[in-house]
């Protein structure tokens, strides 16, 4: 999970070195904002595949799949990478796997089912590509700076992975993505390169563009980054950080075992939370019909009000505590998810009637839309907060002499159940023809999460 402090290697990265580390999360979360979240997955959804239910299903399947595989191999990947062997290797290789994956979405032809195995594959490929080579470039972070500012060396690569989902979106979205009503991007110009609208090449290119925004911006991390020399390996890497796994986590739940009840916590709503920012476009874009211009508003507008609520929840933090900021903000998540889903295409709150959404009206002009937005606002919102807070919290709680362990065990949490949340999701759409009550399964593992943190003592 985390390098032992025996073997850590000594802070020699320059400036640029640490640049390059930093733009790892600025080139691979276009693959997350433009695929996974705004754009290329409701397309999946709700324009290649002829029925949306069923869209979702297998999108579903396809990624709890893929974060399925990512999270058997990621230990015994993060133990070989604890054990001493250069880390550029794997990267490079999952690199690989993860352009090829991403230029696959391309083929995705508007209702061509005889090409659904193969995107939904390239999809896979893409996701275990990106979930496996973080795993790597995580574990370059102890030798690159001091551990005193390990924290502040995360903290800009989160942040700047944020900012490059946001360009790459605004990017995508306002210069080559074009209504297919309208023909005009969400800037109200024509696309930058001659697409063809009724084949939606603009929501495929997609993938490819994200492919090489990757390929581009990964590049100084292999020029300027330095890796650990061949010699530093341990004579049986594999079977000395699994012994090192094994030994922490036996450590963990019977010493620390405050702080595994929270690592348990945070592992049920991160995946709740997860799936409801995975699936909430793509029933947007089911409910009202959104297109790029719609979802690429829509996500601008979810990532502003994310970085604004973790501005306001550092400020709560220090004055109210971390358990308190991330149990107040996932009341606040889940119940703006209930929101989400209590609006459907002629009524809102379940109960309430409202008018439809006009075909023609203006964007975002029909009062189910704005009450969607609106409940969207809340949740971006608050998870910033949650997000920001648990990491805070775990700080808080952590023996001095044990942070970056426990820091390996926080990142692993968050990956290591995933997949449960989009198969579950998957599971429900199938089995009863209803995308409202298939993500409705996201609220179960953020109920439980946040039950369970309640259990929680944030004594150090």
């Amino acid at each position: 999970m985390s390098p032992d402090p025996r073997r850590r290697e000594p802070a020699t990265a320059g400036k640029r070195g640490l640049l390059g580390w930093v733009l790892f999360d600025w080139a691979a979360q276009p693959f997350y904002t433009l695929v996974v979240t705004f754009l290329f997955a409701p397309y999946f959804v709700n324009g290649f595949m002829a029925d949306p239910a069923h869209g979702q299903s297998v999108w579903a399947y396809a990624t709890g799949i893929a974060q399925l595989i990512a999270a058997i191999s990621a230990p015994v990947l993060g133990a070989i990478a604890d054990a001493g062997l250069p880390r550029k290797p794997w990267i490079a290789a999952f690199s690989l796997l993860l352009v090829l994956g991403m230029s696959g979405l391309w083929f995705a032809v508007p209702h061509d089912t005889s090409l659904v195995p193969l995107v939904l594959v390239s999809f896979g490929i893409a996701l275990i590509g990106a979930e496996l080579a973080t795993v790597f470039t995580n574990a370059m972070m102890p030798g690159l700076i001091s551990g005193r500012r390990l924290g502040t060396l995360s903290g800009v690569g989160w942040a700047t992975g944020y900012v490059g989902g946001m360009v790459s979106l605004v990017l995508v979205a306002g210069l080559i993505v074009a209504d297919p009503a309208t023909g005009k991007t969400l800037l109200g110009l024509k696309p930058l390169m001659p697409l063809d609208h009724a084949a939606r090449e603009g929501d495929r290119l997609v993938g490819p563009f994200s492919a090489l925004w990757y390929f581009v911006f990964v590049l100084p991390l292999f020029l300027f980054t330095p890796d650990r020399p061949d010699h530093s390996a341990a004579p049986h890497p594999v079977r000395a950080g699994l012994t090192h796994l094994v030994r922490s986590v036996k450590d963990l739940v019977r010493n620390h075992f405050q702080i595994a009840l929270f690592l348990l916590a945070r592992m049920l709503y991160a995946d709740g939370l997860g799936a409801v920012f995975a699936f909430g476009g793509i029933y947007a874009a089911s409910v009202f019909g959104w297109g790029a211009t719609e979802l690429g508003l829509f996500g601008i507008v979810l990532t502003t009000a994310g970085t604004f609520g973790a501005a306001l929840g550092g400020v709560l933090d220090d004055r109210l505590g971390s358990k308190t900021v991330i149990a107040g903000t996932l009341l606040l998540f889940i119940a703006a998810s209930i929101g989400v889903l209590s609006i459907d295409q002629d009524e809102v709150l379940f109960f309430i009637p409202v008018a439809p959404k006009v075909t023609g009206s203006a964007i975002f002009g029909s009062t189910g839309e704005q009450a969607y937005l609106a409940f969207a606002v809340f949740i971006g919102l608050a998870s910033g907060p949650i997000q920001a807070s648990s990491r805070t919290l775990l700080a808080r709680m952590c023996p001095p002499d044990k942070t970056t362990e426990f820091f390996g065990f926080f990142a692993f949490s968050g990956k290591v159940t995933a997949f449960a949340a989009p198969l579950a999701i998957g599971a429900v759409t199938a089995a009863s023809g209803s995308q409202r009550l298939g993500i409705s399964m996201a609220l179960l593992f953020l109920v439980a999460g946040l039950l369970l943190l309640l259990r929680v003592r944030p004594q150090r």
